[in-house]
């Protein structure tokens, strides 16, 4: 993947994520999801908040007029203004080839949007819709990409904050919850997660 490639990949991966945040109803928010302790809410503002650290820490802030929606206030609205600003500074060569040194060796912010936070996007995405019952289903390109980043992460798949260690998939079980499983999820959902 080149640098011109990153916004369009990142984009991709986004879109179905904020797909599933607008096919939420509005009672799921508070509803516990698959991620321990947190509701489809704790897992939105995850994700938003996880990549506008990792921004931060790199010296690149995104844009705020102090009037911006939250999450406890407004999740979808507060979704779509972070997607769309993350999208605009990886519009920005200066920004998404912007390179440092992280846990895998050298890299840029745009290849980091794309293979960190974008496997982020894929796996919290079935968070949220399992929150609310939805069946939320991987396409088999998507499930290779979750399974390859899985592989890269190594041990590091486990560390904390990323992902509980596996478990077993039921038998029979299709491609997507055995990949799921590994993930530390459980298909079908435990009781209590749908609210």
């Amino acid at each position: 993947m080149t640098s011109n490639d990153i916004p369009a990949t990142y984009a991709r991966r986004a879109a179905p994520f904020t797909a599933v945040v607008d096919r939420l109803p509005a009672a799921a928010w508070n509803a516990p999801s698959p991620c321990e302790g947190w509701t489809a809410r704790d897992v939105l503002d995850h994700v938003m908040s996880s990549q506008r650290g990792f921004l931060a820490e790199r010296g690149i802030a995104l844009a705020s007029t102090g009037a911006d929606p939250t999450v406890a206030s407004d999740p979808v609205a507060a979704w779509h203004q972070h997607d769309e600003r993350v999208q605009q500074l990886l519009a920005r060569p200066e920004v998404r080839d912007h390179a440092y040194d992280g846990v895998f060796g050298t890299t840029t912010v745009g290849r980091s949007l794309v293979d960190f936070h974008g496997f982020d996007l894929l796996v919290h995405r079935w968070d949220v819709a399992a929150a609310a019952g939805l069946d939320e289903r991987f396409t088999d390109g998507e499930l290779d990409v979750v399974e390859q980043s899985a592989d890269g992460f190594g041990d590091h798949l486990y560390d904390e904050g990323v992902c509980r260690p596996g478990v077993s998939p039921t038998q029979g079980a299709d491609r997507q919850e055995r990949v799921l499983a590994r993930l530390g999820r459980r298909v079908p959902v435990p009781d209590g997660v749908r609210g």
